[in-house]
């Protein structure tokens, strides 16, 4: 555990020159494209990569951020008594009996299941890995929300504007029916205003809160401030408040129920007043909000740590946020064009931005899946079965999917100083070696299938796969963000052909190679590799990012 997080710590910002934000124009290559890929995409395979080397940075990340047809809507696989939904078919926006708690139960399970196709299905885009960072900004839980068609819609509506505007992501979230429920949009109302979401909305998820410079004055917004928004917002309750059993997913704006009255804010938001303007009234909080340049620089922050590195010491504060936050706002705060400078930037590329990262538990359960390429049941209904059980391993390793800890997300992209290594401890270490190993020995199974890997087809997508050298440092390149030392090769050679020449090993996989249906050689390669797998996998280096 301590030389995980110890290879995780580096300082990146030591090494920022003037210009960094500029664009990388170093060499282009596997080991880029790798990890370029790495941080933006839930897992690729050798193909992947050796596919987007032959491409330019720049088609590469027109590729990351191109649209993308959304994913089928979650289907009932198994549940025979949902009286509404056969099985086989879509149960979004079906109705369903308050207090059914099977029915309830298996379209969770569904959710779950079509979670994990979903990222296993990602490919060379960033669109999956954006939603769960949305998801981790514009946080919901579902045991508060109690309603999986509403957590859906909620990672829909996400997903929907993954790459879209940062401005309009803040409205339709408002008025989404899961967060109404979740931070008491339900329960505003101008007799009782409730200042949860307010808060929420200054702190969380769009200005932050700056260091305390009066009583209930936090630099970017006031107490006041939260007062007043809380009841700008009144009047929007979920569409099913009222008819729980029909389950709509979508907001009602009651006018009875909006405070009428003219609101002012505080100083910093230059007291501007804000008279009664019913339904639309909420928009226009948000677009006063984003008025405020801070605004820009908070979302690009979190969108540092999440796909570069946590540490934002004043170097990257002033050559990196800025001119990202400056380039949002220049484009109206969508976030496509500043991923884009991101993505392409000399900063991104720099020896000491690759590999800082602990994989996320999310990113390291998937990740496996997706590099080895592990095949799934052909039914449609049978792959259901497997995905909903393996979405179960997400809570174990400590991030669950739909369960963030709190409304601020997950501890490791917010907490001082741990961040990343919160997702390492007594307890998740040995899970994940538990996963690796069970999965490169053919023991991981799932119902009826066996979660395994198909070693020879791997490494027949490296060059010079017959050379022991080039196998295991072909191996490293695809596993690892930054080469190993020579004692690591040696050591790894001696779990390949110990204490043998080296064209014992060329000498066995050619055999194989000239005779592939001899189950024997086969098999023996195989073994071989597999021994060589387990090592690698447990390595503290496979561990990051």
């Amino acid at each position: 555990m301590p030389s995980i997080t110890k290879a995780a710590d580096k300082s990146i910002s030591s090494n920022i020159g003037p210009g960094m934000i500029s664009r990388y124009s170093g060499p282009w290559n596997t080991e880029r494209a790798a990890h370029l890929l790495r941080r933006t995409t839930y897992g690729s395979t050798i193909s992947d990569i050796n596919e987007t080397a032959k491409l330019s940075m720049e088609e590469v990340v027109e590729l990351l951020l191109a649209d993308l047809p959304l994913p089928e809507e979650p289907i009932n696989y198994y549940y025979e008594e949902d009286p509404y939904v056969a099985v086989g078919e879509s149960w979004i926006d079906k109705k369903y009996i308050n207090g059914d708690n099977p029915l309830i139960n298996a379209r969770r399970r569904s959710l779950s299941g079509w979670t994990i196709k979903a990222l296993l299905s990602g490919g060379i885009n960033i669109r999956e890995k954006l939603t769960l960072f949305w998801s981790n900004h514009f946080v919901v839980q579902a045991t508060v929300v109690q309603d999986p068609n509403f957590i859906y819609h909620h990672n829909d509506l996400l997903r929907k504007g993954a790459l879209g505007n940062f401005r309009k992501l803040v409205k339709d979230v408002t008025l989404s029916p899961a967060m109404l429920r979740y931070l008491n949009g339900n329960q505003n109302t101008k007799n009782a205003p409730n200042e949860n979401f307010a808060r929420e909305l200054f702190e969380l998820f769009t200005i932050g809160k700056g260091p305390l410079a009066g009583a209930g004055d936090y630099t970017t917004f006031t107490e006041e401030d939260v007062s007043q928004a809380s009841k700008i917002l009144t009047g929007w309750i979920d569409q099913g408040y009222y008819y729980r059993d029909d389950n709509p997913a979508g907001a009602i704006y009651v006018n009875s129920r909006h405070d009428t009255t003219s609101k002012q804010l505080s100083h910093r938001f230059n007291r501007t007043v804000v008279d009664n303007d019913g339904d639309n009234e909420y928009a226009t909080l948000v677009d006063i909000i984003f008025e405020q340049e801070e605004v820009s620089r908070y979302i690009c922050r979190k969108l540092y740590r999440w796909f570069v590195y946590y540490d934002i010491d004043e170097t990257v504060e002033v050559q990196i946020i800025e001119p990202l936050a400056q380039i949002l706002r220049e484009n109206d705060y969508e976030i496509k064009p500043v991923l884009k400078v991101l993505l392409t930037s000399d900063h991104f590329y720099n020896i000491c931005s690759v590999g800082p990262m602990i994989k996320n538990p999310i990113d390291f359960i998937i990740n496996l899946l997706v590099q080895f390429e592990i095949s799934y049941p052909e039914d449609n209904l049978e792959a259901y079965k497997v995905w909903s059980r393996m979405a179960e391993l997400f809570a174990g390793f400590g991030m669950n999917y739909y369960e963030p800890p709190n409304v601020a997300g997950w501890k490791a992209y917010y907490q001082e100083p741990l961040f990343y290594r919160t997702w390492i401890t007594a307890a998740t270490l040995p899970l994940r070696q538990a996963y690796t190993n069970a999965i490169v020995s053919g023991q991981a199974k799932v119902r009826n299938t066996v979660l395994t890997m198909d070693t020879l087809k791997i490494i027949s997508q490296l060059d010079n796969a017959d050379d022991p050298n080039e196998l295991i440092k072909g191996l490293t390149s695809f596993l690892f963000p930054q080469p190993l030392t020579e004692n690591q090769y040696t050591f790894l050679k001696s779990i390949l052909i110990p204490g043998l020449p080296d064209f014992e090993w060329t000498v066995e996989y050619n055999l194989h190679l000239n005779d592939p249906t001899n189950e024997e050689i086969k098999n023996a390669v195989d073994l071989k590799l597999r021994k060589l797998l387990l090592n690698m996998l447990t390595m503290p280096e496979y561990y990051l990012s």
